[in-house]
């Protein structure tokens, strides 16, 4: 996307007036004075225009800094579950880069569902925020592949989950590589056996993490056995049923890889309610890096994703966005780490 300045900010700063002169009844240069220097207006006619401000959402010296600069000085974070801990570091940095930048942050908790994706995109179109982060491969609006995406689309970053439209700046991990180093480190221990407790197979990174999970068992002679690949949501409930279905199988594992700290701490507690010694009997690795994690019995093995690198390069793309200075590169993928604790041992003799 050729990101460049336009008049977008002057545009943005007149249409903001003339709504609210109009819903006021009175002149744009009454709505200026009303916020800017409200003594030169009547008590009754500034109590009108701050009336119409409060009714739109914004907070009257808010909304004049906007109006001078045409921007609300606010950026909308969408999140697919916003219990989910992986995200909390992730918005503290993007909320400190915010904060030293003159912005607030809105939260949206879209619960993964395309319709209230769209609800909360639609802030930007009625000027609430002036940027957008999406946790999602979908993107919010209505894209013409004929026409310029800068011409369609407000200031927007695609986090976590990757969108398929090139021009979108992009910031994550190398998920795919996730997926083989996880595996590795258990075949290195020399478990061949190997249970998945995977997110659904229409996300993106849960996608990846599996084809890479299967790569490393290909690239080892290990046959996957299907029989030990679940399919679940991220959540702990999912780590339960999958770790329960994958040792009811005559078969069954010595090792899971969880594709979601969530998930593993789920496994965990399903495993010792089923009488397994960890990591004697299974062994289990997962993906984030939660700082629960540290504190599970025993301790989790993960793959830990940079969270807090993370939100800080959300925030600083966006935010350059908005001021019209366009990202060094479209995908921007940080480094991951794995992270040996005693969830993972030798295979059981």
């Amino acid at each position: 996307m050729d990101y460049k300045k336009t008049t977008t900010a002057n545009t943005n700063k007149e249409m903001a007036m003339s709504d609210i002169a109009t819903k006021a009844g009175v002149c744009k240069a009454t709505v200026s004075r009303a916020l800017n220097t409200p003594d030169r207006v009547s008590a009754k006619t500034r109590e009108k225009v701050l009336k119409v401000v409060a009714e739109m959402g914004y907070t009257p010296n808010k909304l004049a800094a906007g109006l001078r600069q045409g921007k609300s000085r606010n950026i909308a974070i969408m999140l697919p579950d916003i219990t989910n801990p992986y995200f909390s570091p992730v918005i503290r940095s993007i909320e400190n880069v915010a904060n030293q930048r003159g912005y607030s942050v809105v939260l949206n908790d879209t619960q993964d569902d395309p319709a209230l994706e769209r609800t909360f995109a639609g802030m930007v179109r009625t000027r609430q925020v002036d940027g957008i982060i999406t946790n999602s491969s979908r993107i919010p609006f209505d894209v013409d592949p004929s026409k310029p995406l800068d011409e369609q689309l407000p200031p927007l970053v695609n986090a976590s989950e990757f969108t398929e439209l090139s021009g979108i700046p992009k910031v994550g991990v190398d998920n795919y590589q996730i997926g083989v180093e996880a595996t590795e480190h258990l075949l290195k221990l020399g478990h061949t056996r190997i249970g998945v407790i995977a997110g659904p197979d229409t996300i993106n990174s849960s996608q990846l993490r599996e084809k890479g999970f299967r790569d490393a068992m290909v690239k080892a002679g290990v046959k996957v056995e299907e029989k030990l690949v679940f399919h679940g949501d991220f959540s702990s409930q999912s780590g339960v049923t999958g770790a329960q279905r994958l040792m009811q199988q005559r078969h069954r594992p010595t090792a899971i890889f969880c594709f979601g700290d969530l998930a593993a701490i789920g496994a965990l507690h399903a495993l010792r309610e089923l009488e397994y010694r960890i990591p004697d009997d299974v062994s289990v690795i997962s993906v984030d890096g939660i700082a629960l994690g540290e504190y599970c019995a025993p301790p989790l093995t993960t793959i830990a994703q940079p969270m807090e690198q993370i939100g800080k390069t959300i925030a600083t793309i966006l935010l350059d966005l908005i001021d019209g200075k366009p990202p060094q590169q479209e995908v921007n993928i940080l480094p991951h780490q794995l992270v040996v604790r005693k969830s993972t041992g030798p295979v059981p003799k």
